[in-house]
């Protein structure tokens, strides 16, 4: 790089850090105050599910309690996800001293073949419907969790999500708003429409924001998991027994029953057998180390393993020089992402499925040193390709001509927009006309919103940890609004189906099978300094997760920021990898920024070709928990991006 340039980069940071954010930024305002907590702290995506959390901890429960409270309570008031979602987590066992993963993300039906859907003329699976459905997961999840790590039982966890789902809560303006927004899809499914549409007819036809919003069928499913747990401990079980009898009815009993009846009535695929053999895995994270802290995530059936890659990219260079959200930050940043997200796109799917993922290779010190020396740190590379990770595990990689001609070229004939294939109930209201002004179907403008609402595509994040040395990081998501609800359980189903691809030539790794599970983008995070937790951090937003969580991480290991100023902190985000939702479409040079980045900054990236959008809140509604051992105490962080809240005592 010539002297002029360098020139440039020191000044661009250097400004920028002067007029935004210095090296140390404990004397910054925060919209949001740190949490500070003695005994425990509790945070997820609304205040009541918060408050949910808060309950188990006075009650006497640890951290697992308290998680498993806010799911229920997160999947009861449809925070972007619903109990027929996905549940994925990570646990520091201070008994063990050691942290493990939680899988319990659903699988493809039987049925569910790349042959069904091709003869739909469909590229992937649909976005939205029944055949977008893998079995339900987070009811497992939760169980499992429970019953191997909390302490309370059943009962007492759910206690406050029955409340909800019975005797009603006051929506929030958030969810009604997206009920509304949604109506047309809702229509088509007979349950969905009798429960998000109490005012059927009306010109507004969901729930009012602060109107009691109550699910008497969600209610009646939650009290026979109570009901089966407590007859088992009334027949002798122990408690962990009695929770597996709840999991037994809601897999294999009348629960199970009615949802498959449900969706088979909509046209879904799900079977009884489908629910009996799916079964939560309690596995081993991986992990890397940057600069002396253990970064621990959920292995390639989710996209973590990314941050640790991204990471790896990252500590190959003095990222602290350069400046916070310089452009040559924000180019180091944008470059490292996009080699780790395009492995990502390539190499990541269901360990549980041949082939084996090369994670060893992905994952190495040396395999990151090699793609460093990729970055052309003049411009953006619209054309970096996943690389080759077998060669650092001592092996031959076996898809070398898939890789040579990767991305493939889209299926002729294909229609990744193709209508979903179920029909219009009877008496249903037909879709409304768009209202004048609305982006129209197919525009470009239309076309963008919908890759960036795919991209974002939601979910909600669980922190919880305590003063016995318990932490728990979580990302549930699935059956999200629009979702089928499943007969007459109350259980919105997942739309995961369609993060599977269906040509091996975009990944040999995640190709559609029944029984597989698909490669989620869920993806919370855990940091062990000096072999005691540091950081647990997760947020939502589809495939900006780790690109968020990678910037909160390094705001606070090289940035010196609290937890709090790194959950709002400005982020970027790439759009060129290739989007887990929808068409699967990427646009490379993309770059969403921070309305407040500077136009020195902006012209340098411009220069560099980048596509520059901006946002005035870019953090993502990130959540996190940093452990101040020297004071025995808990610092909470909660972004001010969402309706994210946290309580601490």
């Amino acid at each position: 790089m010539n002297t002029a340039r360098m020139c440039r980069w020191a000044v661009c940071g250097l400004l920028l850090g002067i007029g935004l954010a210095p090296t140390r930024l404990h004397a910054q305002q925060t919209a949001k105050p740190v949490l500070h907590g003695k005994h425990w702290v509790a945070i997820t995506g609304k205040p009541l599910a918060a408050t949910a959390g808060a309950m188990m901890f006075q009650k006497g429960g640890n951290a697992v309690d308290s998680a498993c409270a806010m799911l229920a309570a997160t999947s009861t008031m449809w925070d972007v996800l619903s109990w027929g979602g996905e549940t994925q987590a990570l646990i520091y066992d201070p008994r063990a001293r050691k942290v493990v993963g939680i899988n319990a993300l659903g699988v493809a039906p039987t049925g569910a073949t790349v042959e069904f859907f091709q003869k739909k003329n469909m590229k992937y699976p649909p976005e939205f419907g029944p055949l977008a459905a893998v079995t339900p997961g987070t009811p497992g999840g939760l169980m499992v969790m429970l019953s191997e790590y909390g302490t309370l039982s059943l009962k007492e966890v759910l206690g406050p999500a029955i409340q909800m789902a019975d005797e009603g809560y006051p929506i929030e303006a958030q969810t009604a708003n997206s009920i509304e927004k949604n109506k047309d899809k809702l229509k088509q499914w007979r349950y969905s429409r009798e429960v998000m549409l109490p005012h059927a007819g009306q010109a507004r036809e969901a729930p009012h924001p602060g109107e009691v919003f109550r699910q008497k069928d969600l209610a009646a499913t939650l009290k026979k998991l109570v009901e089966a747990e407590q007859k088992a401990l009334a027949a002798g079980k122990n408690r962990k027994q009695a929770i597996q009898a709840a999991y037994d009815r809601f897999y294999r009993g009348d629960i199970a029953r009615e949802l498959v009846r449900g969706v088979q009535e909509e046209g879904g695929l799900i079977t009884l057998e489908d629910l009996a053999r799916w079964k939560v895995h309690i596995e081993e994270p991986v992990k890397t180390t940057y600069k002396g802290v253990e970064v621990y995530k959920l292995t390639t059936w989710v996209q973590g393993p990314v941050l640790l890659q991204a990471l790896n990219i990252l500590e190959t260079q003095d990222l602290k020089s350069m400046g916070y959200n310089s452009a040559r930050y924000i180019h180091a940043l944008y470059q490292a992402m996009n080699l780790a997200f395009a492995d990502r796109d390539f190499y990541y799917g269901d360990p549980y499925f041949p082939p084996a993922e090369p994670v060893r290779g992905l994952l190495s010190k040396e395999y990151a040193k090699a793609r460093a020396k990729l970055i052309n740190w003049e411009k953006n590379d619209p054309n970096i390709k996943p690389g080759d990770p077998y060669a650092f595990q001592g092996e031959s990689n076996p898809y070398v001509k898939l890789l040579e001609q990767w991305p493939p070229a889209p299926a002729p004939g294909a229609n990744p927009n193709a209508p979903q294939p179920f029909t219009q109930p009877p008496g249903a209201p037909q879709p409304a006309t768009p209202p004048t002004g609305a982006p129209q179907p197919g525009s470009q403008q239309a076309s963008l919103e919908d890759f960036e609402r795919a991209f974002f595509a939601g979910t909600t994040s669980i922190q919880a940890a305590d003063e016995k040395g318990w932490v728990v990081s979580v990302t549930p998501s699935g059956g999200w609004v629009p979702a089928v609800i499943a007969g007459r359980t109350g259980v919105g189903l997942s739309q995961r189906m369609q993060s599977f691809v269906m040509d091996a030539a975009e990944s040999p790794f995640n190709v559609l099978e029944p029984g597989k599970r698909p490669r989620a983008t869920l993806t919370p995070s855990l940091a062990l300094k000096d072999g005691k937790p540091y950081l647990s951090f997760a947020v939502q937003g589809g495939d900006s997760q780790d690109q968020n969580l990678l910037q909160f991480f390094l705001n606070v290991v090289e940035f010196g920021m609290t937890v709090q100023e790194a959950s709002e902190a400005a982020n970027i985000n790439s759009f060129q990898m290739r989007t887990s939702f929808g068409d699967h479409a990427a646009k490379p040079g993309r770059v969403l920024l921070h309305q407040d980045v500077p136009p020195w900054v902006r012209s340098e990236l411009k220069r560099m070709g980048y596509e520059m959008s901006f946002e005035p809140r870019t953090s993502g509604p990130i959540n996190a928990i940093y452990f101040d051992h020297k004071n025995g105490t808990f610092w909470g962080g909660s972004s001010h991006h969402g309706e994210d809240y946290g309580i601490a005592w």
